[in-house]
Order: C-alpha cells, then sequence, then structure tokens
C-alpha cells in the first residue's frame, strides 16, 4: 500500500526547512536547539495498532479519566482512538520545542501515559503494541511554532482517506497530535486524560532564634547554675551511674515501609450553565458563524500570508495566527457552553424565572429586564444576571410585588408592574 499523504521528511522540506534523521524511536537525536519533530512509522498501516493491555493500565492508571463525560471501558475508549487513525498516512504525530530538541524527543520517549510529565501531548505513542517501529525526524528552528502551524496545514491538506467513524469535528492532524499552536484541539471526546496536579502540603513555620556568638548547641560549656561557669568533666572521671547510656541502635533487619500515595481526588463533573432556550439559540447561531465563515476565512488568509517569505518576520501571518487563537479559544468556549447548558423555561405559575422578560418601576421610572444565565448577561442590552442582587431578588415575584434590593449605592425599592 502507497501512502497517498507525504512522509515526515517530505512535511518538513515542504516548509522550507532542512529535515534531518530519522532516528529510531527512543534513540537520541542530535538537536540541541529549538525546532520541530515528527514521529512516523516505517510504513502505513489500515488500522490503529493499539495494545488493548496499555489502554487498559492507561485507563486505571487515571480514574478521573472520561469519555464523552462518562467513564469508558478499555474497549471503547480504544475504539475512539482507532476511529482518529490515518490508513493511508505514517505520520503519528508532529510537535515542536523552544528548548532542546534533544531533550524533548528524550521526555517524549520516555512519558508514561497518565503523567502530567514529561511529555503528556503525545503519549497516544505509547498506546502502540510492542514491536511497531517508530522513527523520528526533526529540523531546527528559530520558530518552532510557526513552522509546526505549516507542517499541520501541510498535512491537512494532502489527500488521504480517514478511518471509518472518524468524529466529524475531528482536526486534519496526525493521529497522537491533540492540539495545535493556535490553540484547537482534537474533537476525541477524551477528557481527565492525565492525573491532576498533586497538591504541594505548605511548608511548616519556620522560626528563626538569634544566638551570641559561641552559644549554640554543643559549643557552651556546662553551667552549673551557681552563676559560675566550670569547664565540663572528663568522661574517665564521671561516676558510672552519671554515664548516659549509649542509644541503641534500631534494628536493621526491620524493614521500612513507606507511606502509599494518596489516592487522587475524584473529578468533579462539570457544573451545569442554566440558559434560555433564546440564549441557546443565540449560542447556537455564534458558534454556527465562527466555524462555518470565520474559521475559513482565517485559515485561508494564514495561508496566504505563509506564501510571502519568512515566516519569522512576516507580520500579516503572525496578525492572522493571533486572530485563529483568539476565534478558537472562543469556540471553545462557546461548545463548552453547549455542552453544559440546561434549558429553564419561564415559571408556570405567573412568577418572574429565568427567561422572563419583567417590567419594574423605581423611583417613578419604569424598567424592563431579561432575566437571563450568567454567560449571557448584558445589562446594557436589557439582560439581567439571575445572580445580580437585582435578578436574584425578582426571582420569585408576581406583579404587584413590591421588594427593596441592597445595592452597592444603597437600598432601592422595586415593584413589579408586568412579566412577559
Amino acid at each position: 500500500m502507497t501512502p497517498t499523504t507525504p512522509g515526515a521528511a517530505d512535511l518538513i522540506r515542504e516548509v522550507g526547512l532542512l529535515a534531518d534523521g530519522p532516528a529510531r524511536w527512543s534513540r537520541p537525536v542530535a538537536g540541541r536547539g529549538p525546532g520541530v519533530y515528527l514521529v512516523e512509522l516505517a510504513a502505513p498501516m489500515p488500522t490503529a495498532p493499539l495494545e488493548l493491555t496499555r489502554v487498559g493500565k492507561w485507563l486505571e492508571r487515571v480514574p478521573g479519566l472520561r469519555l464523552d463525560g462518562e467513564r469508558p471501558t478499555s474497549r471503547t475508549l480504544m475504539a475512539r482512538l482507532a476511529s482518529l487513525w490515518w490508513p493511508m498516512s505514517t505520520v503519528l504525530y508532529a510537535g515542536a520545542t523552544g528548548s532542546s530538541l534533544g531533550r524533548r524527543v528524550a521526555a517524549l520517549a520516555a512519558h508514561t501515559p497518565g503523567d502530567r510529565r514529561p511529555h503528556p501531548d503525545g503519549q497516544w505513542l505509547h498506546l502502540l503494541r510492542p514491536g511497531v517501529e517508530l522513527r523520528i525526524w526533526w529540523a531546527q528552528t528559530d520558530a518552532p511554532e510557526e513552522y509546526l502551524d505549516a507542517i499541520l496545514d501541510a498535512f491537512g491538506e494532502a489527500p488521504g482517506a480517514a478511518a471509518p467513524g472518524r468524529p466529524a469535528a475531528a482536526l486534519a492532524v496526525p493521529w497522537a497530535t491533540t492540539r495545535r499552536p493556535t490553540g484547537e484541539r482534537q474533537a476525541h471526546g477524551v477528557a481527565g486524560a492525565v492525573l491532576p496536579e498533586a497538591d504541594v502540603p505548605p511548608e511548616p513555620e519556620r522560626r528563626i532564634v538569634e544566638l551570641a556568638p559561641g552559644d549554640a548547641d554543643g559549643a557552651r560549656v556546662e553551667e552549673r547554675g551557681t552563676g559560675e561557669v566550670r569547664p565540663p568533666r572528663p568522661a574517665a572521671a564521671r561516676p558510672a551511674a552519671a554515664r548516659p547510656a549509649a542509644p541503641r541502635p534500631a534494628a536493621t533487619s526491620r524493614a521500612r515501609r513507606s507511606p502509599a500515595p494518596p489516592a487522587p481526588p475524584p473529578t468533579a463533573a462539570p457544573e451545569p450553565i442554566e440558559m434560555s432556550s433564546e440564549a441557546l439559540a443565540r449560542v447556537r447561531v455564534e458558534l454556527d458563524e465562527l466555524v462555518r465563515v470565520r474559521r475559513p476565512e482565517v485559515v485561508a488568509r494564514i495561508k496566504a500570508a505563509r506564501e510571502l517569505g519568512d515566516l519569522r518576520e512576516n507580520a500579516e501571518y503572525h496578525a492572522a495566527r493571533e486572530e485563529q487563537s483568539f476565534l478558537e479559544g472562543r469556540v471553545q468556549a462557546l461548545e463548552d457552553r453547549l455542552r453544559r447548558a440546561v434549558i429553564v423555561t419561564d415559571q408556570a405559575d405567573g412568577r418572574v424565572g429565568l427567561g422572563s422578560t419583567v417590567t419594574v418601576e423605581t423611583g417613578g421610572e419604569e424598567a424592563t429586564f431579561t432575566i437571563v444565565g450568567t454567560t449571557e448577561a448584558n445589562p446594557a442590552a436589557g439582560r439581567l444576571s439571575a445572580a445580580s442582587p437585582v435578578g436574584a431578588a425578582l426571582i420569585g415575584h408576581r406583579p404587584g410585588d413590591e421588594l427593596e434590593v441592597r445595592t452597592p449605592r444603597g437600598p432601592v425599592r422595586y415593584r413589579v408592574v408586568s412579566i412577559a
């Protein structure tokens, strides 16, 4: 089977860098400066050569790992990872480092799936079956992230058939690459893939005691309490009963047991976000605009700017990449909001609730608010958060009710006029 996508060395050369290598997996890489590096197979494989036992150990090691919000089985998790496989490509991973290529590649080879360090981004490579031959290509450059971005673009533009069942929103990046330098993350559905940060106990309180010179422990001659400082008596002249008994050495044959490491705390479920149906529709419209219109426009700008020359001094390229980073951050925030959204309808008994449009009278003037969730509040547009002092006070009231709200400017009285 001949791959239709370029190999690692071809991708490096395609972006204008000089490819170095290959080096076998886990062997030293002769690169001391910053640069990009790619991991590839010796030949393409039609299916992902994953080892079920290794996937199971990863899953057992990280109790907080979730797939689409639920605890998966080893086979379910392996099937999801296999769905991202590229049968016609040899390239499995692409990364960049601003320090030493040699140290970074060594950290990748030494990583244990589930650990936070030294290289969690490419940890899927350690889930492959033993005996799968891997090799590494690399290139030194002072602009590693820019060239990595260009390599990933070149990989995504190359023809190649994806595995059946590949997620529709999956990025066109090498199999073990889970994120782009611009912030886009692979749509694999896996969360909590590494252990949480260990809680570092606070250092014990320290007390500093100032002592006079020669007054430290072991340096002061014996004092007998008579106001007279006397030299210590020789050990041989001391009565036998007065001699302190030598401490008995501890038994060396007794095994020392170290305390078991504490179990990692369970990963808390994401907190739901209460939203009205109108707010949910606005989020979906904005997300659709960003994904279908804005994202292709920015990608086209990056591609056009990259053709202008050196990426290190290409102002248009850097501006387009910065815009892409902000755009992808907004996309991730909206997608997270949709996953956690809980639709709350108006109060059925005519009371003010989330989504209600309420008209109130205060100080002889009327004002109209729409009570919304915290993520969609915009007082200037008349959308008042249900967690704000006024919004929280209005919840549950009916037309004609009067209430007093404590605000930073002092207490304010409101009367509910109508609810829509």
